[in-house]
């Protein structure tokens, strides 16, 4: 019983209310025709002439048998009325609890399409789109106050979650234009003539931390950016768009056609970071590995060996694995921005250790219509 629909189970539940409310009643009717019909036939024989009731000899045993066979018949056409009555009412209820059943199954599936709308509603939610309502209407029910909740839930959450995108956006911007300026400075004072070694190694030293910040700005604008409702379903190709990233690196390549929809920038991003990573954290001599095939794409590498329960860290801001090589010098915005933007289009990420060491990351779209 656990283990059917609700909507089974109501269906269910209708149809033994039918059948137990059938039986009740067609109980008390053969209850009630029984005794109105014990009541009429109880006095038929004694308003029979009274010349039949006397005599003397033959005459009365033969007025004897006659009363018992009139006695005798009575009580047969009682029991096959009583009969009569229990058979065509079984059948009868047995018609009217099939067609309680189909009756039921019907009022079930109205009564449960709100908790469907609720249900898909939940399900695009889930998918990233926070802008999605149910907007229920109809009679101030349970089902109505669970909507209105959880559309006020919805608004709460969709104004927490683009006021936290504003802000990131905002202090994004606001960060890059004095990391450009110092950016600016430290080239400036580079570019005097005969600067001091020791000046040249702060510059240089200064460059690299710059240049380190605004790739985790432009990171944290794109992750931003993948996290919001798409705008762009154009037609792309993840195996041209791997082949682009990849260009002329010492990569294995293994290209079928990936066709895919969505926005072709965010989608070479997803690309980009996973041979970065897979290039980034890597063993000295490793190898590197891309293919794509229909609807989805996969980048692995031979790097040092990644523990399975670290591999959902991975995905998260910030995250970073201290025990792989070149940890130091990324963001820890790489896979967050892949699986933003692989949410954002449908898709899913899988990632998993890879024999002998490294990790293998495919990335899944939905395909294309």
């Amino acid at each position: 019983m656990r283990h059917l629909g609700i909507r089974t189970r109501l269906t269910l539940l209708y149809g033994v209310l039918f059948l137990v409310g059938g039986t009740i009643l067609l109980g008390l009717t053969y209850v009630l025709v029984k005794q109105n019909i014990h009541q009429r036939n109880s006095g038929s024989v004694s308003t029979l002439p009274a010349e039949l009731k006397v005599g003397m000899g033959d005459q009365s045993i033969r007025v004897n048998e006659i009363l018992k066979d009139l006695q005798a018949r009575q009580e047969r056409i009682e029991q096959d009325t009583l009969d009569a009555l229990i058979t065509q009412g079984s059948i009868a209820l047995g018609l009217v609890t099939v067609i309680g059943v189909g009756v039921g199954w019907l009022m079930a599936e109205r009564a449960l399409r709100p908790v469907h709308r609720i249900t898909e509603t939940a399900r695009r939610v889930a998918g990233g789109s926070l802008h999605e309502r149910i907007a229920l209407h109809g009679p101030a029910d349970e089902i109505k106050e669970l909507a209105d909740t959880f559309d006020s839930m919805l608004e709460r959450l969709d104004q927490a979650f683009d006021g936290q995108r504003r802000f990131a956006a905002n202090a994004s911007h606001e960060l890059r234009t004095p990391l450009t300026i110092n950016r600016t400075l430290i080239e400036v004072a580079l570019g005097r003539p005969s600067p001091p070694p020791e000046l040249v190694q702060l510059g240089e030293t200064l460059l690299a931390v710059n240049a380190r910040h605004e790739r985790l700005i432009d990171g944290l604008l794109t992750l931003v950016a993948s996290e919001q409702a798409l705008t762009v379903h154009d037609p792309v190709d993840l195996a041209e768009v791997a082949r682009h990233v990849v260009g002329d690196r010492p990569i294995s390549v293994s290209f079928d056609d990936a066709p895919a929809v969505g926005d072709p920038v965010l989608l070479e991003r997803v690309v980009q970071n996973l041979v970065d990573n897979a290039l980034a954290y890597n063993v000295p001599g490793g190898q590197v590995w891309v293919s794509t095939g229909p609807t989805w794409v996969t980048v692995s590498n031979t790097g040092p060996v990644v523990p399975p329960y670290e591999i959902p860290g991975l995905f998260e801001p910030f995250r970073r694995l201290r025990s792989r090589t070149g940890s130091a010098h990324g963001t820890g915005l790489g896979l967050s921005i892949v699986r933003s933007v692989a949410v954002a289009h449908g898709g899913t990420v899988d990632a998993k250790p890879r024999d002998g060491g490294g990790l293998t990351v495919t990335v899944t779209l939905p395909t294309r219509k």
